[in-house]
């Protein structure tokens, strides 16, 4: 039998005792089961709405990321108001779409992403996801730590201090905290991300040109639509959007949390209240840096907190200072989800027990690797003379090829009845979900040709 089933009896005793990661994982069950059974007062189906909600905030939340933020910045700098801000719209339903399928084959088949891959498709193509995931998560992590490093500078610390202490705190919370209290400090590290928003509103943007975007009047593109600096950008937005590590990040997420087929609705709408968030926050970053940095020279490398400084001399010291605090907490954030995701994605793998409710000491397998690989990406960042502008749209862009191969196997996994039942992918699921495959390709195909063969397009 599986760590999942397995009941322990101790003759003496006479008592049932369950292994730690399953015993933790029903009494987060218990606590939702008593809110679902009590009295259906509006305060009880509020605190039942709120402990349902998790996996869908932090991975969009997540997804906001510290890559993120910086590739929003670029983009608004380098274009403007221009068709980037309403292109984040359609951007948010492709996430929904995207990410609420994990939703419902992890409360399903109560097993992870990696877990699925590798026993429904072999040991070839397991390992060919994992090693897939391991190194865009890898690669991510880097961008989140030029996040932090980026940031430190505004508040004069050195990234040799902040970067270290960055990764003591996610390790630590992974280590020693059970799921749920992992989950409510993420999401209390997430809810930060949203300070974005007021400095958007800060800065009085010109709203009619916003408004005018979504017209497609004055969309100004330097070069032309298949430009390579223009295809890279909507590469790097894709990417910053929907990203490998979301998929094996959320169907985990749900696994972990233990939630079930009838809690498929609630998760949606966890999905759905990140997937604006998500949206709200990247408008808000672009609509920052098209009001303030866009036209500046070099403002869209980002090669170091100059531009932070620009948007300081703008707004204030004190905008400026959030906008750091809000750079600083999206590479936390971000930094914390893909170091579990990773830990999933290997635990499930490698078939060992595999829950945050586990101490260390009982699956270090578990745990280790995505210590090391968040190391690794630390280690890179520490050193001097980075190209971080560079290194986070290549990140970016990365994340956009490698998703067509992730996408693949979610969606012959949502189509797989024998594993669903009803709730496989409806046809027009599955028809949006190409859609979206073959968006990527030509994406992925026209950016290679405009950098190869700049003058055939």
């Amino acid at each position: 039998m599986s760590a999942e089933t397995d009941i322990l009896i101790s003759p003496e005793t006479a008592r049932i005792t369950f292994p730690e990661g399953l015993e933790a994982r029903l009494r987060d069950r218990l606590r939702i089961q008593r809110l679902r059974i009590g009295k259906q007062s509006l305060g009880s189906r509020i605190a039942l709405g709120l402990a349902l909600v998790g996996p869908g905030l932090l991975v969009m939340l997540g997804d906001n990321d510290a890559g993120g933020v910086i590739t929003y910045a670029q983009t608004g700098a380098t274009y403007g108001f221009s068709l980037f801000i309403p292109l984040m719209i359609p951007l948010g339903f492709i996430a929904y779409l995207v990410q609420e399928m994990t939703v419902r084959l992890g409360a399903v088949t109560r097993r992870g992403h990696a877990e699925m891959i590798w026993k429904r498709y072999g040991a070839f193509w397991g390992a060919f996801s994992l090693i897939d995931l391991v190194v865009a998560n890898i690669l991510t992590l880097m961008t989140e730590f030029i996040g932090i490093r980026v940031a430190s500078a505004i508040f004069h610390i050195p990234y040799l201090v902040t970067i270290p202490a960055a990764f003591v705190f996610i390790v630590s919370i992974l280590l020693f905290l059970k799921y749920y209290s992992w989950e409510r400090i993420s999401l209390f590290v997430a809810a930060f991300n949203l300070v974005f928003v007021p400095l958007a509103l800060m800065s009085h943007p010109d709203w009619g040109a916003i408004g005018r975007t979504f017209t497609g009047a004055g969309w100004a593109l330097p070069g032309g639509l298949f430009s390579a600096g223009f295809l890279i950008l909507v590469s790097a937005n894709i990417g910053t959007t929907i990203a490998p590590w979301q998929l094996f990040f959320q169907q985990s997420c749900v696994v972990d949390k233990g939630l079930l087929p009838r809690d498929i609705a609630a998760s949606r709408r966890d999905l759905m209240l990140g997937v604006i968030g998500m949206v709200v926050v990247a408008t808000s970053i672009i609509v920052i840096s098209g009001q303030y940095l866009h036209g500046l020279p070099n403002a869209a490398s980002l090669d170091d907190h100059s531009v932070l400084v620009d948007i300081g001399s703008q707004l204030g010291h004190g905008a400026m200072v959030i906008f750091a605090l809000g750079l600083l907490e999206a590479g936390l954030i971000a930094s914390i989800v893909i170091t579990a995701s990773t830990a999933w994605a290997i635990g499930e793998a490698l078939d060992v027990p595999r829950s945050v409710n586990i101490s260390p000491r009982q699956s270090l397998y578990f745990y280790a690797p995505a210590i090391l690989g968040t190391a690794i990406a630390a280690s890179v960042l520490m050193l001097p003379h980075v190209p971080v502008g560079f290194l986070n749209l290549t990140v970016q862009v990365i994340a956009t090829v490698f998703m067509p191969a992730a996408m693949l196997f979610l969606l012959m996994l949502l189509n797989d009845r024998e594993l669903l039942g009803d709730h496989v992918n409806s046809p027009l699921r599955n028809i949006l979900s190409v859609g979206v495959m073959v968006m990527l390709i030509a994406c992925n195909g026209l950016y290679g040709i405009a950098t190869v063969f700049p003058h055939a397009l």
